[in-house]
């Protein structure tokens, strides 16, 4: 699988990477510690091949990166934001089903595709909570 699928981020480069990039994001704060981001991370991979072109895909180390981690409010690992034009639209906190974040990747309006009806302070934020304890 070629590098630039699922992208390596760091304070320094998420901005350019994620806020300012041309397509909409998903981005997966992890922990290298963290034992439901290794079972997750080869479906977040797989998705990034099937939707390469729509959607940049990109992954933080929230250990040695803590002020970006900080800025979005991440307090627990896996996190997955997900970006349209540069702002966090919704997100994932917990193991969750890798369906249930397909579908989540899958939704037009985290595609962009929405994204000239939402202007401005219209976007919506949409936080989504998964029970470790359910999955």
């Amino acid at each position: 699988m070629p590098e630039s699928e699922l992208v390596e981020v760091t304070d320094t480069t998420f901005e350019k990477v994620v806020e300012k990039g041309e397509k909409p994001a998903i981005v997966m704060f992890y922990s290298p510690t963290c034992a439901f981001c290794h079972s997750i991370e080869p479906y977040f991979r797989q998705y990034a091949k099937e939707f390469a072109g729509e959607v940049t895909f990109a992954r933080i180390d929230i250990g040695a990166n803590l002020w970006t981690a900080e800025r979005f409010g991440v307090r627990g690992t896996p996190t997955f934001k997900f970006f349209c034009s540069g702002r966090p639209v919704s997100d994932m906190v917990g193991a969750v089903y890798p369906a249930l974040l397909k579908r989540m990747i899958g939704r037009p309006e985290k595609r962009g595709e929405l994204r000239e009806k939402l202007h401005g302070d219209q976007l919506r934020y949409k936080r989504v909570r998964v029970n470790p304890a359910y999955s």
